[in-house]
């Protein structure tokens, strides 16, 4: 990973680093209305949201339709479409303030393949529209493994993958095996990874979907966090 860590330092620091600083700038703007983030020293925006959101830009296929899900302040999603112009989101966020705020840098940049949807997921996996339409789904900083797979797979096409964003903390990731497999996926890997300048240690998560998630799930009315599979 230390090769991938280097490259995203590259494309952050430098290659795309006007574009970063833009969206910093928004980010900050923005933060006072819609309270997005408590992350606002400069570097500790830069590596803890920006470093971190661009390091998983080699998982997504050429071309992807990806489904974000708990979008927040666009982490990842935002970053990686910064990145990635040939990358499709939509983005799920039950927050309205948080929604107004993706449209803004939406907006900003002009960028093409972003839809915003102000709606819980397990509401929006209910419309065909979206069930198991996705190449991918992916969630930072939202639950724990065995909540957030109920979140998210149901998002996912059969062949596609649940990419989480997740902290050092690898606890979680077995304790959700038997949700994995009940909704129709297998863990792939696991990537490691420590962020430069002590900024902690984290992982990427990749679960590949097998088969359909059957209907029942997600289960809505809190149930994902309340009783996780």
């Amino acid at each position: 990973m230390n090769e991938r860590i280097e490259r995203a330092k590259e494309i952050v620091f430098s290659e795309k680093k006007r574009e970063f600083e833009e969206f910093r700038k928004l980010l900050i703007e923005y933060n006072k209305k819609y309270n997005l983030t408590t992350i606002l020293e400069e570097k500790d925006v830069y590596y803890k949201h920006f470093l971190d959101s661009a390091i998983g830009e080699w998982l997504f296929q050429k071309n992807a339709v990806v489904a974000e899900i708990g979008s927040g302040a666009g982490f990842p999603s935002m970053v990686l479409k910064i990145i990635r112009e040939d990358l499709s989101f939509s983005l799920f966020e039950s927050v309205g303030k948080k929604c107004e705020f993706l449209q803004v840098v939406v907006d900003n940049f002009a960028f093409k393949g972003m839809n915003i949807y102000n709606i819980r997921a397990e509401d929006a996996t209910k419309d065909n529209r979206h069930r198991e339409k996705y190449d991918y789904a992916t969630a930072r900083a939202v639950a724990r493994m065995n909540s957030l797979s109920e979140y998210c797979m149901p998002f996912v096409k059969v062949g596609g993958e649940f990419i989480a964003y997740k902290s050092g903390d690898t606890t979680e990731i077995k304790e959700a095996e038997s949700a994995y497999k009940t909704l129709g996926g297998k863990l792939q890997n696991v990537y490691a990874y420590s962020l430069p300048e002590d900024y902690g240690d984290r992982t990427l998560v990749l679960v590949k979907k097998l088969k359909p998630t059957p209907n029942k799930y997600p289960r809505g009315q809190g149930k994902e966090r309340k009783s996780p599979l």
